[in-house]
């Protein structure tokens, strides 16, 4: 039977790679976004890849969107929680809106979309939850007190859940990825970006597909023994 499988963020950058990754290992896969329809109706058109738009900061829009999925789709088997966002700046400049965005989308939502779809995991006695976090969620990062606080927080999440799961044939578990060739890295003025691959003792930045790689073993058969786990995919750059 078709597993199905559910990625937030799922239309761009590292989403991206992990939903085309589990599409062409066999999973249904439904891609979820938050803003960008141009971009999401262009990988949907190339990819055949269902996209469904909601805000995973919202619980509400979390609920009412994973309904429409297991409508469309059928009950999700692996959820993959990617989505986030930055609002960096220094602690003693950074808004009370900017600290709240961020710990809503990327560590709130992770109870908002987990929650929906652990009962039918827990009935069916199978389901896979990766949830991707950050190495600056593991080392900190100057101007991120937000955003470290919050990836730092999903390791905090996925020790716990493991634990609460582990014997109903559900593993949960964190991947952790350094700097990523993506759009939002690419951005990073050619200095600054130089300084970053230095400190990368492999000398480069990490691909997409090489996370996606990690997310395809984690949501499938053979990887039941592991769980509360965190996957550090950073080219040695933090090995606590």
């Amino acid at each position: 039977m078709t597993q199905i499988a559910l990625v937030t963020g799922g239309t761009r950058g590292i989403g991206k790679s992990i939903s085309l990754a589990l599409k062409n290992a066999g999973f249904l896969v439904a891609a979820n976004y938050a803003g960008n329809d141009d971009a999401a109706r262009k990988f949907s058109d190339e990819t055949g890849i269902a996209t469904f738009k909601w805000s995973v900061a919202d619980p509400d829009a979390c609920a009412q969107g994973i309904k429409e999925v297991e409508k469309e789709l059928g009950q999700v088997d692996v959820l993959v929680n990617n989505a986030g966002i930055t609002r960096d700046g220094f602690m003693h400049k950074m808004s009370v809106e900017g600290w709240r965005a961020v710990i809503e989308t990327n560590l709130g939502s992770l109870f908002y979309m987990t929650q929906p779809v652990l009962e039918g995991m827990r009935s069916r006695g199978y389901g896979r939850v990766i949830n991707i976090s950050s190495i600056n969620g593991q080392a900190g990062q100057m101007g991120q007190t937000n955003y470290s606080a919050a990836k730092a927080g999903v390791h905090g999440f996925t020790k716990s859940l493991a634990q609460e799961v582990a014997r109903k044939g559900i593993t949960v578990n964190t991947i952790a990825p350094g700097y990523i060739n993506t759009d939002m890295v690419a951005a990073v003025p050619e200095k600054v970006l130089e300084s970053i691959i230095g400190k990368i003792p492999v000398g480069r930045l990490g691909e997409a597909d090489e996370i996606a790689e990690a997310v395809l073993y984690l949501s499938g058969p053979n990887s039941g023994f592991i769980t509360g786990s965190c996957l550090s995919i950073n080219g040695g750059q933090h090995m606590g």
